[in-house]
This record gives C-alpha cells, sequence and structure tokens, in this order.
C-alpha cells in the first residue's frame, strides 16, 4: 500500500551523503509535511532490519504468554515494563485503549543524578525474569531508533530554521520511552467506540512508529475526516506531539490520529516517544518567536509530559471505577 499525499514519504538516505544542498532539502519536505499534516512516513531511516525483527519476535513472544506471567512484570517505578488492558485512556474518549504494552526508558542506575532528584520516569528498566533475549532485543532496538531520532531531529531543525544540532543539547538525557504495543482483535461485540488506542494527539517531540502489516493507524485531516496511514515496508511513520507544536508556536501541527483494530487478527507495533531531556527547556523565543508572539510560557519537558501522562492514567481509573 502507497501513501496519500497527506502523509508523504520523507527519503533520510541524502541525509548520509557528501551532498551540501541534503539536509536543507529533506528540512524543507519535514517543514511543508508538518505545517501540512504533522505526520510523514521516513524510509532509509538506518534501523538494520535485523534489529526491528529481532525486537518484533520477542515482543510477540512475551505478548503470547499467559496474562498472570506478563502481570509478574508490572510496573513497579519509572512507569516501566508490563501495562495490562485498561491501563491508559484518552481524554474525551468513552473507553479504556484496548491494548497491553511493555515500556522501556533509558537505562540509568539508582544513584544516577537525574534519578537521586527524583525525576519521573527515571531509573532503571523492569524486564521479565529468565528472558536475556528479550532485554538485549529491545535495548539493541531502543538505542538504534534513538540514533535516527538525532539524525531526524536534525532536519526538524534546520526547517524551524536553527542551526542542525540545536536538539543534540536537550538530549543528553532523553526522556525516551519505547512501547511495544499489542493489540487483540477487538471482540465483535464491542462498541464501535471502542478503539485499540482513542482518537488523540501525542504528548511529547516527535513519535517514531514501526507497524506490522496488519494496518489500523488512522489519521484526522482537516475535515474531520480520517485517512489511513497503512504500513508501507521499509519505512516508519513519524508524527510530532504538543510538545512540539508548543515548540514551534504551532507553525507545525499535533494531529489527532486513533488505532482501530479489526482485522480479526492480532496487531503489533513499536512506538518509540523521542522527547527531550526532563529539564530542557521548551520556549518558541528558541526558533525566532517574538516575545509579543509567542503563545505558551516557557515550559520544561519532563513537567509537560509527565502532566500529560498522569491525566490520562487518572481517567483510565476513573473508568474502571
Amino acid at each position: 500500500m502507497g501513501s496519500s499525499p497527506f502523509i508523504p514519504v520523507i527519503d533520510l538516505a541524502p541525509l548520509h551523503s557528501a551532498d551540501p544542498d541534503a539536509l536543507g532539502n529533506v528540512a524543507a519536505q519535514v517543514r511543508q509535511a508538518f505545517i501540512q499534516s504533522g505526520f510523514c512516513y521516513i524510509k532509509n531511516h538506518g534501523i538494520d532490519e535485523v534489529v526491528i525483527g529481532d525486537a518484533v519476535q520477542a515482543a510477540r513472544r512475551f505478548f503470547h504468554r499467559p496474562l498472570d506471567e506478563k502481570l509478574r512484570s508490572a510496573p513497579k517505578e519509572s512507569v516501566r515494563g508490563f501495562n495490562a488492558i485498561g491501563r491508559t485512556q484518552m481524554y474525551g474518549s468513552k473507553h479504556p485503549d484496548y491494548k497491553e504494552y511493555f515500556q522501556i526508558g533509558l537505562e540509568l542506575p539508582r544513584d544516577d543524578p537525574a534519578v537521586l532528584a527524583g525525576q519521573p520516569l527515571r531509573g532503571p528498566n523492569q524486564w521479565p525474569q529468565g528472558d536475556a533475549e528479550f532485554e538485549r532485543a529491545l535495548m539493541a532496538y531502543f538505542h538504534a531508533v534513538a540514533d535516527c531520532g538525532q539524525t531526524f531531529l536534525r532536519a526538524v531543525a534546520v526547517s524551524l530554521g536553527v542551526q542542525a544540532n540545536f536538539f543534540a543539547g536537550k538530549y543528553d538525557k532523553p526522556l525516551q520511552r519505547t512501547q511495544c504495543v499489542y493489540y487483540p482483535p477487538h471482540p465483535a461485540e464491542a462498541d464501535e467506540d471502542v478503539f485499540g488506542v482513542a482518537p488523540h494527539t501525542d504528548y511529547g517531540c516527535v513519535t517514531l512508529l514501526w507497524q506490522d502489516e496488519v494496518g489500523g493507524l488512522e489519521v484526522q485531516d482537516r475535515t474531520g475526516g480520517w485517512v489511513a496511514a497503512p504500513p508501507i515496508p521499509g519505512t516508519l511513520v513519524v508524527n510530532i506531539g504538543d510538545l512540539l507544536a508548543r515548540w514551534s508556536n504551532d507553525l507545525y501541527v499535533s494531529t489527532p490520529h486513533r488505532v482501530t483494530n479489526r482485522s480479526g487478527r492480532e496487531r503489533l507495533s513499536i512506538a518509540t516517544f523521542y522527547d527531550p531531556d526532563f529539564v530542557a527547556t521548551v520556549d518558541a523565543m528558541d526558533f525566532g518567536v517574538t516575545p509579543t508572539d509567542r503563545k505558551y510560557p516557557p515550559t520544561t519537558a519532563g513537567d509537560y509530559i509527565i502532566g500529560r501522562i498522569s491525566t490520562s492514567q487518572k481517567l483510565a481509573k476513573a473508568s474502571a471505577g
């Protein structure tokens, strides 16, 4: 299946060439995509297919375990580990998301200054016992997708009129969360407003998504309709979150999207929320916006993202009664 003009495919191969115009050309495509829809596909992203395949196989094996085994890896701290169906609910939705997911983040020892400072989402990962391959495969993907994220952010920086290395200084200890997400087939009797993930915008800077061949991701267009974002082999889907929209003073659009799995098959994706350091300052003046034109006061990446995550989980708890 191909893409639509609303969600273009951007080739990152030129970023690894000696062409002096390559970065500017890719940045112009990024700017157009993020003004138009907030979404694009990227090809030649640099993540080895073996790394992806190993992560996918390890995730499938884990999600096929009995629920009581998976629950032994439920989060105890840092929001790391296995999250069962009902853990999250999007603002405005009637039901919790119909999905399971396993989340990892930047591996930090307990004596790291960020952990000692009490920053949420910080600390060691929580791995299933006795499955070293799962840990190896997911960490290999985690690091590979982070490298891809930094390459892509060079183009984003230039697209916003600043030096290519602007974001690198904001990602010393990124709030990267990589989630393996498992969507069981929707039960035949499920309400039509039960979603794998209900319509929402992402919270952070950029999201990089690998999805299997099942499909189900849809993006809202400017008329309020829904456009399919089908899997395209060899690509990732990239979209911006509310943090980057705010950072750009709403030049870039954080677009609602959703997942519905009515295929009758299980669906797997790996979503990476590639976000800056907890203490990174987010201010539209970084990109030349004047104090008069700035729509939002400065904030930090951590304060903003934690606030959004907390709201989502409170909604799920309230729905469960």
